[in-house]
């Protein structure tokens, strides 16, 4: 098991997450589905040992939270967020080699000088990313899509046993978007890295997502199968309110249904 969640509750001033079950083995790929401020950020934050739980055990790579320097757990666990772009700063000049290369110290900047294996690991991760023509690139001149690349390549540099891609594609547009995704689809396929894919959009999880979470007010709404969780049925009852889920192209694809009832009352 490479993460076992147990009773996990974290309160300050009111509850954020609410007896958290989960647990994911290795080489598993999850999608963690939830609608903003439904805690997602807060149950990643819990994994990577930012936030204590109020209660209950968390356990990663076999190590129980308080129980082991949580900083040596952090240096297998890839995070990747659109948030994270706003960090970056001090590398808006840096070209997109020097941006993956700083990834295997997971610091901002490079601080020392690059091997000639880490110049061609970070040169082969750009090749397996399809951007190796932003290799001379500076950082600053990228798009968002060529950024959220840079940044996956960046977390891969460090060989993570977790990679967690944190809503990737906020921000995107459109065909940025289905770059990105292809780009997280080849990644499921050639990694043994475990991949945990975060959003709020149904359409954004992909055939590798075989298992999901649906988070809902803090609290595990359910785990199964995507394909058991993600139907008109089951997400209806997530949204409160009734949709209709169809699957075309290995995508799934969710509508709002309109209720229109007539008043009987009325003429």
């Amino acid at each position: 098991m490479i993460i076992n969640l147990e009773d996990v509750t974290v309160a300050k001033n009111k509850t954020i997450l609410n007896q958290i079950n989960w647990k994911v083995e290795r080489g598993e790929h999850w999608a963690i589905l939830g609608m903003n401020g439904a805690g997602k950020t807060a149950l990643l934050n819990v994994i990577c040992g930012y936030i204590f739980p109020t209660k209950g055990k968390v356990e990663v790579f076999g190590e129980e939270f308080g129980r082991y320097p949580w900083q040596e757990i952090r240096k297998k666990i890839g995070w990747v967020s659109f948030s994270f772009s706003e960090k970056m700063h001090d590398q808006l000049q840096n070209i997109g080699l020097e941006v993956v290369l700083s990834g295997k110290h997971a610091s901002i900047g490079l601080h020392e000088f690059p091997s000639d294996a880490d110049m061609e690991k970070a040169q082969g991760v750009m090749k397996s990313l399809g951007v190796t023509y932003l290799e001379r690139q500076p950082y600053a001149h990228m798009s968002q899509g060529e950024k959220q690349r840079m940044l996956i390549g960046r977390a891969l540099m460090a060989n993570p046993e977790i990679l967690i891609l944190d809503e990737p594609c906020n921000g995107l547009d459109f065909f940025a978007k289905a770059q990105l995704l292809r780009t997280v689809e080849q990644l499921a396929a050639e990694q043994a890295t475990t991949i945990i894919y975060v959003t709020h959009q149904v359409d954004e999880i992909l055939p590798a997502f075989k298992q999901t979470l649906l988070l809902r007010d803090g609290g595990v709404f359910a785990t199964d199968r995507t394909d058991k969780l993600l139907t008109s049925e089951s997400l209806s009852a997530f949204c409160r309110t009734p949709v209709r889920v169809q699957k075309k192209n290995d995508h799934y694809l969710l509508e709002i249904e309109a209720e229109v009832r007539a008043n009987p009352s009325q003429t």
